[in-house]
């Protein structure tokens, strides 16, 4: 039922590009382990062992925080709909500062140039293992669209982003950096 593979085959490229959410997790040592759901279009193949994912202003910044002090990374994609399938990909990942040639060379060729409103930074994973299971205890949900919320809540009149993300995504939940004030400087 579970098979590995070394890169991102036509196969899996196709059905990653299918999935509406992704799920990114994080670790680093004595920290707590970081679980995200990730949506809105944002994640984007870039060749057979790399992704990427441009990253929104949110609560925290934890995976962040976890690729500066260490650098594991894993994203998975379930199949909600059609046939079951669970797709994880392994490997290193690290943070690229909005504003950096990096970012801005993504932006242009991934994002057609288009940064929403609350770009954050970008998250690059190169992944160094893939591994596909059953997925057969996966429901199926049907996709009924993206949720307006987060656009909302960045548009909204008295919100400074760069002051919330000086408040609330500069360090961890454990205190660890997440690079941001560096990012951004």
């Amino acid at each position: 039922m579970a098979a590995r593979f070394d890169r991102i085959g036509p196969d899996h490229r196709r059905f990653i590009e299918r999935q509406h959410v992704f799920f990114v997790a994080s670790a680093a040592k004595d920290a707590k382990i970081n679980l995200s759901p990730k949506g809105l279009d944002a994640l984007r193949v870039l060749d057979e062992t790399a992704v990427v994912y441009l990253d929104r202003t949110g609560s925290g910044n934890e995976t962040a925080a976890h690729l500066k002090a260490d650098g594991r990374l894993t994203f998975m994609f379930c199949a909600f709909e059609g046939p079951p399938l669970i797709l994880r990909l392994y490997g290193r990942g690290c943070v690229l500062p909005r504003g950096g040639r990096d970012y801005a060379q993504l932006l242009d060729e991934q994002f057609g140039g288009q940064e929403p409103i609350g770009a954050r930074q970008m998250v690059r994973l190169d992944v160094e293992m893939l591994q596909t299971s059953c997925g057969y205890g996966v429901p199926t949900y049907l996709y009924a669209g993206e949720r307006p919320s987060l656009d909302n809540w960045a548009q909204a009149a008295d919100r400074d982003l760069a002051a919330y993300r000086a408040e609330k995504n500069l360090v961890s939940l454990d205190g660890l950096p997440t690079g941001l004030v560096e990012a951004e400087d």
